[in-house]
């Protein structure tokens, strides 16, 4: 039987009461956000960003949801939450490498920023590092397989003050995800080094020479090579290694296989990524 006039309004009615409930909890936030900007003054700062709790937080939203509405829209809508009210507390921007086409970087800027932080396009990761680097508190992102041509942009982010990656996205991973092009974020070096993610730790490391044993050397480790480029003198990788392992036993493993390296610099980290899989 179809539902009566009298049911429908009163549906009406419930969705509008939520409707309302919401925005007053999003008010609310922006109050209790206001207060956290007195107290740690990080306005001033110029970074607000705590990439281990945004992924904690994300981690509890996918594996709560349930229901009709699409996981999609719910993550998209926490990240513009979360992304809005950072940007209020010190505002930033959020610079793209758009080498491999700006629409794949757009569509992940937007969903996992919103549109109220400013986008701004650059040729290259070595534009993209350089423009971080000469910001006060911006953010960067660029695909992880920039290509032999791109050669190793990594190095950039080694060395005291420079910029580093805070984080892998889209950090919830699924088929068909509408901002699914594999980037890595970028800052500069944050305020409280507690507040990154160190799931997965990345070193920028250079050999004078590589072999098959020194690949099953990273593997044995649980590793991954994440890009190679050759450089003056031998060969850069980028290497992922798992949080637990540190960087004195990798470095003992690859030179146990006859690769040891003559440089194996931290350039960041990031959460491990939420995967869901396949219906």
């Amino acid at each position: 039987m179809p539902e009566s006039p009298a049911d429908l309004a009163a549906l009406r009615a419930d969705i509008d009461r939520i409707d309302a409930s919401m925005h007053d909890l999003l008010m609310e936030r922006g109050r209790i956000i206001d207060r956290l900007i007195a107290v740690k003054k990080t306005s001033a700062s110029g970074s607000a960003f705590r990439p281990g709790r945004e992924a904690s937080m994300m981690r509890a939203i996918a594996e709560r949801h349930a229901g009709l509405l699409p996981l999609d829209t719910v993550e998209g809508i926490w990240r513009v939450i979360i992304a809005t009210f950072t940007y209020v507390q010190a505002p930033f921007a959020v610079h793209a490498d758009i080498s491999g086409g700006d629409a794949p970087m757009r569509d992940s800027a937007r969903f996992h920023f919103g549109f109220t932080v400013p986008y701004r396009p650059h040729p290259s990761a070595a534009a993209v590092i350089a423009a971080v680097a000469a910001s006060r508190g911006d953010l960067g992102i660029f695909r992880l397989d920039q290509g032999v041509t791109a050669g190793a942009w990594w190095r950039s982010l080694a060395g005291p003050g420079r910029p580093k990656v805070i984080a892998r996205l889209p950090f919830i991973e699924r088929p068909g995800h509408p901002a699914g092009t594999p980037v890595f974020c970028v800052a500069r070096p944050l305020d409280d080094p507690g507040a990154a993610q160190r799931d997965w730790v990345l070193y920028a490391a250079r050999f004078e020479r590589w072999h098959e044993e020194a690949g099953d050397a990273v593997e044995a480790l649980g590793a991954e090579i994440v890009a190679s480029a050759g450089v003056s003198g031998g060969l850069s990788q980028l290497l992922a290694l798992p949080g637990a392992v540190t960087a004195e036993v990798a470095r003992a493993a690859l030179a146990e296989a006859g690769a040891p390296p003559a440089a194996f610099d931290e350039i960041g980290s990031h959460a491990a990524r939420f995967r869901v899989p396949a219906p």
